[in-house]
């Protein structure tokens, strides 16, 4: 496209700090692909341009943690804790992830077109993250706001210590967590799950079917006197 800046990084030639200053530097709209990653950790992370990065081939820990703008698109797996404190901006991944998926995320999008390991969404402070597959254990613990959608099945202590997190499931729940429950769908989660399927590009998902799981409330506030002890 004409006017847009088209860069490429090699990991093979460049350190992983020398990549993310390169990353810096570039103006908004610059279009990237980085190459030969090899699972090296902490790619494109802390940015707040707005950039079309592309990942070609498997990451490490950290890609994308702690951005503020641009979208990431990782050609591979990723692994721990993908989009880390994220912001703004999307990141997708067409594989799988390994544990911790968002984590702390603020804002913006992650979508896993693969499965996700344990803790995915863990203490989700207002961001989105789709799953395609399925997600390991202690998936949304601690989750504050946002919403986790699963498409394939949830394994144990699902939601553990959730919050105002909501999370859609598609499949099978194995458990869920302390203060976790399954809550009728209303009109409103259709519509919220029709539309982060259709962003996700997750054509297997029927937004009538989902189950959703919030929290019973129990665990939001500590009664001193309740509890105290003579």
């Amino acid at each position: 496209m004409a006017g847009v800046t088209a860069v490429e990084l090699s990991c093979a030639e460049l350190s992983v700090r020398e990549v993310n200053a390169a990353l810096r530097d570039l103006p908004d709209g610059a279009a990237v692909r980085i190459t030969e990653p090899r699972g090296r950790h902490n790619l494109a992370v802390g940015l707040s341009n707005r950039l079309d990065i592309t990942i070609a081939g498997n990451a490490g820990y950290f890609i994308g943690g702690l951005c503020d703008g641009p979208d990431i698109v990782v050609d591979g797996f990723v692994g721990w804790s993908v989009g880390e404190n994220l912001m703004s901006g999307a990141i997708r991944v067409r594989g799988n992830a390994s544990e911790c998926a968002g984590a702390s995320a603020r804002g913006g999008l992650i979508v896993i077109e693969g499965d996700a390991s344990s803790r995915a969404g863990i203490s989700l402070k207002g961001g989105t993250i789709a799953i395609a597959g399925d997600a390991g254990h202690m998936s949304g613990f601690m989750a504050q706001a946002g919403t986790i959608l699963i498409g394939g099945d949830a394994a144990e202590s699902l939601g553990d210590s959730l919050y105002e997190t909501v999370i859609y499931v598609g499949g099978k729940i194995r458990s869920l967590g302390a203060d976790a429950r399954v809550e009728e769908l209303g009109r409103d989660d259709v519509r919220r799950v029709r539309e982060l399927a259709s962003a996700a590009g997750f054509a297997h998902i029927t937004a009538e079917d989902v189950t959703r799981v919030a929290s019973a409330k129990n665990l939001y506030r500590f009664d001193a006197l309740k509890d105290q002890r003579y």
